[in-house]
């Protein structure tokens, strides 16, 4: 079943005037009036279904952070997961994290790119920055949720890691029909990753959203 995800977020400068602040409007020559008249504004109409891959690129400081949390709001509460808020367990190895049997929680790390005995018997919270991203993908994998949500998908990670954990992401999707909503600024994943959306987001404001399958296209 499709469904849209209609976005409309704005952001106006309300700081307060300090002195620091005076000092770079008149560097700049920007007046109060011309400061709070610059909104920036983040609109767009997504179409998604279940087992879709949505892959939101662009610069940094473009929105894409922005848009992936506002669809992230969007999503129904019980069925959706955001990498971002997964917590690091301490006192338990990984292989005793991951709902499920043996196998499955082993099958689980392969596909989040943990297959190493000592980060397998690791603890969580114990891991490099790159395995906790992985641990928090392989947590969320495991979840049994049907919306996943991962901001920075794989940009701390090594580029050959990062294509096998897209090239499983994109199995996982076709496989089970859980849809996953990702977010990064690289674009050489898009060949292991097959997304059926891809959104671009520009730093004008302007947002373009590419349909693999051209019928959904609006």
């Amino acid at each position: 079943m499709m469904r849209n995800y209609s976005v409309e977020k704005e952001f106006r400068w309300c700081g307060a005037l300090s002195d620091k602040v005076v000092s770079v409007m008149r560097m700049f020559g920007l007046d109060i009036d011309r400061l709070r008249s610059n909104v920036v504004c983040h609109r767009c109409n997504i179409n998604l279904k279940a087992g879709d891959i949505c892959y939101i690129t662009g610069a940094s400081g473009s929105g894409k952070s922005v848009l992936l949390t506002e669809l992230y709001k969007l999503a129904e509460p019980d069925k959706r997961i955001r990498l971002c808020d997964i917590e690091l367990e301490q006192g338990k190895s990984l292989i005793d994290c991951i709902e499920g049997g043996f196998f499955e929680a082993l099958r689980i790390l392969s596909r989040a790119g943990l297959s190493d005995v000592f980060s397998v018997l690791n603890e969580p919270a114990k891991l490099s920055e790159g395995q906790k991203y992985r641990y928090r993908l392989a947590k969320a994998l495991s979840s049994g949720k049907e919306m996943i949500f991962a901001d920075e998908f794989c940009s701390g990670l090594d580029r050959i890691t990062a294509a096998v954990i897209s090239h499983n992401i994109a199995k996982v999707a076709r496989k089970s029909g859980r849809t996953f909503v990702l977010a990064s600024s690289h674009d050489d994943l898009l060949c292991d990753l097959q997304p059926d959306v891809v959104v671009i987001k520009h730093l004008t404001g302007k947002t373009e959203i590419i349909y693999r399958d051209l019928r959904r296209q609006v």
